[in-house]
């Protein structure tokens, strides 16, 4: 089935040049004594913030200057359609801009920044999903008030690329062992089968005979990574998820390798204790790491989900991390790899060199190659809904990161293993629902 047609819609090579003559009143602090900011706004989009580097006007820019990524906007097909059936008196679709001095952030509810200028960048998306690349802008433009023959300049790159993606959905919650379809357009085809489990060192009869024949060969190398010891206290553990192709052969797994547990004196999963999952991958006859996911539960206002997910390049190697950032415990959110955006929480920019290495299929699943292919721009993103709302993850892979049917597997489980975080981090005075309870615990 073909993917979906998505555009990547990129602002970068920000800066900003105030001539020393344009230098305002007293009263105001000058740009290049200050840090500075801009917002972004597309239409219907979340705003997003990035830092404004200040030039002096002598420097030359940007040349010697490695582009690098202010803000990304993920758009879809019905995005497309409807920037592109605007009504006439609703005017021509812009990107805006927004130039701030000072400090991001707000005091006592005011916003610190002090507005320096607005800029606005008219886009025409019509056909940028087929298309190699659209630049909309890359240079300065001269912004705010003239003086004495000068303004300050702001340089910005505005592009958009196609980027086309497969798109998966859970037929119901992970722990219900659901379908998984593949979406294009209107069109639903089954692709996966999810099948959950309990793997506990005490209990050789697990939920899933076929999980215990493939986890088991691996039981020694996944106590490295984690820990299966029976804990004092609250915990949750022993959770896996397999899955398999349309045939019914397993082609990725998630397995709970480090217990979620309640932090002494408190009913959460801290961040100093996180739990973790690993991604498996079929390889030589056994199951291979491919990722680790770390969860925990955030204090504070937050009150989120925290989460950091990290690539696992050879069983000796540390392991190279792709995102880290919170979800919503209420509303849930987007977990999102995107490497060189600056919407990922943590930024991991493309031209940074950090290797990131792609599978490429059973028994060959990159780590040869390692560290020269790496992944880059989108790589995929994941629905995750908050406590106590049905989730049915919707899964996002770019094309250029799938050559296999166990590369689109890998992410699907690292979904699964991330909306299944939200229950395990869930306030230990809360229960869970019974999928996710063993035996002994549905009697306690």
């Amino acid at each position: 089935m073909d993917p979906c047609p998505f555009v990547r819609l990129t602002v970068g090579n920000l800066a900003l040049k105030v001539p020393v003559a344009s230098k305002p009143a007293r009263s105001v602090v000058h740009p290049s004594s200050s840090p500075c900011f801009c917002k972004i706004k597309l239409k219907n989009f979340p705003l997003q913030t990035a830092v404004v580097p200040f030039i002096p006007p002598e420097n030359q820019f940007p040349d010697g200057h490695v582009h690098n990524l202010a803000a990304t906007f993920h758009l879809s097909k019905s995005d497309l359609e409807k920037f592109a059936g605007k009504s006439i008196f609703a005017g021509k679709l812009c990107l805006r801009i927004s130039i701030y001095t000072g400090r991001r952030g707000t005091t006592c509810g005011v916003n610190s920044g002090k507005l320096l200028a607005k800029v606005s960048v008219p886009l025409d998306l019509a056909g940028t999903e087929s298309r190699p690349s659209t630049v909309f802008h890359n240079g300065w433009i001269s912004v705010g008030k003239e003086a004495k023959g000068s303004s300050a300049r702001f340089h910005l790159n505005v592009k958009a690329e196609p980027d086309p993606r497969f798109v998966f959905q859970f037929d119901g919650e992970p722990e219900c062992s659901p379908q998984v379809f593949q979406i294009q357009g209107n069109i639903r085809q089954p692709v996966f089968t999810c099948k959950f489990s309990f793997r506990s060192t005490g209990d050789r009869n697990q939920r899933s005979r076929s999980l215990q024949s493939d986890l088991g060969s691996s039981r020694g190398w996944l106590s490295s990574f984690g820990s299966e010891r029976e804990r004092p206290g609250k915990e949750r553990k022993g959770w896996s998820i397999t899955v398999h192709d349309l045939s019914g052969s397993p082609v990725a797994a998630a397995s709970m390798v480090t217990p979620f547990v309640a932090s002494p004196g408190s009913d959460r999963v801290s961040r100093s204790n996180p739990g973790s999952w690993l991604i498996l991958r079929p390889g030589d006859g056994t199951w291979k790491p491919w990722g680790r996911l770390e969860a925990w539960r955030e204090r504070g206002g937050s009150d989120g989900l925290g989460y950091r997910f990290e690539l696992i390049p050879d069983m000796g190697a540390a392991g190279i991390v792709l995102a880290e950032s919170t979800l919503s415990s209420h509303k849930g959110g987007k977990f999102l790899i995107d490497l060189g955006s600056s919407s990922n929480g943590r930024v991991t920019p493309v031209n940074s060199n950090s290797p990131a290495c792609s599978p490429r299929g059973s028994g060959d699943y990159g780590l040869g190659l390692w560290p020269y292919c790496v992944y880059r721009g989108f790589v995929m993103s994941a629905s995750v809904e908050g406590e106590s709302k049905c989730s049915k993850p919707s899964v996002e892979v770019s094309v250029q990161h799938v050559n296999c049917t166990e590369d689109a597997a890998a992410f699907v489980a690292l979904a699964a293993a991330l909306d299944l975080s939200m229950d395990a981090c869930r306030l230990f005075s809360h229960r869970l629902r019974k999928e996710l309870c063993q035996p002994h615990d549905l009697l306690s």
